[in-house]
């Protein structure tokens, strides 16, 4: 009986912390992301009004450094970005990162020509991308930097691909419809939920820019 009583002891102790450690991850690492994104993204917009704005080129911008904010209005998503797309320096704080470094290295939203690609989570820690599934053409998703609203239009998206399918981000994005270079943003997620088997992939394409000097897109204001 006193062997039969621990075990059941044992069981529901196991239990209690299996439950708490699922609310951690569900629920308490969103919290904590979401204060810490939410922070960085005012303090972006206040440097930026502080320093008058200006943007610089790819490279200048250290690995977990903010230098921009990503808007999705259908979504109600608002999520600073940062350079690299580190776990610990970036996502896994609530943030959108860049592809920016070696092979990976993507183009700026103000570079002429390229593909401006952003990774971030799909579930925990903010999830940011966590809808983007639900995005269709003609969605608007404006990048805001020191000196510019970026707007973009969502064209294509690829449900699930290998996440060593690295085309995707390429310049000109293997399987997105696009046929030569153009000013292109590519976001990554994982797929499905709460795995990290494959990759989804939303591709769009850029059809306004305005200096934040004029105020906000019509996206942002509609």
């Amino acid at each position: 009986m006193i062997v039969s009583r621990l075990t059941g002891e044992l069981f529901i102790t196991v239990g209690a912390l299996m439950l708490l450690f699922v609310a951690y991850q569900l629920w308490w690492t969103n919290v904590i992301a979401q204060r810490q994104a939410g922070g960085a993204a005012n303090n972006l917009q206040h440097a930026w009004e502080e320093s008058g704005g200006e943007d610089r080129a790819a490279g200048a911008f250290s690995p977990g450094q903010g230098f921009a904010i990503l808007y999705i209005p259908k979504l109600d998503v608002k999520a600073p970005v940062a350079e690299g797309i580190g776990k610990k320096k970036v996502l896994d704080r609530g943030m959108v990162g860049h592809y920016a470094e070696g092979p990976l290295k993507t183009a700026m939203p103000w570079d002429a020509k390229g593909n401006f690609s952003l990774a971030g989570h799909r579930n925990t820690h903010g999830e940011p991308f966590r809808y983007v599934n639900r995005l269709r053409p003609g969605d608007k998703i404006v990048v805001e930097t020191s000196s510019t609203f970026y707007t973009y239009e969502m064209t294509s998206r690829l449900d699930q691909t290998s996440p060593a399918n690295v085309a995707v981000i390429a310049p000109v994005p293997v399987g997105s419809g696009f046929t030569g270079p153009g000013r292109y943003l590519t976001l990554t997620t994982c797929t499905p939920e709460f795995t990290s088997t494959y990759r989804m992939i939303v591709w769009g394409k850029m059809v306004d820019e305005r200096p934040r000097s004029k105020g906000k897109p019509d996206a942002l204001v509609e």
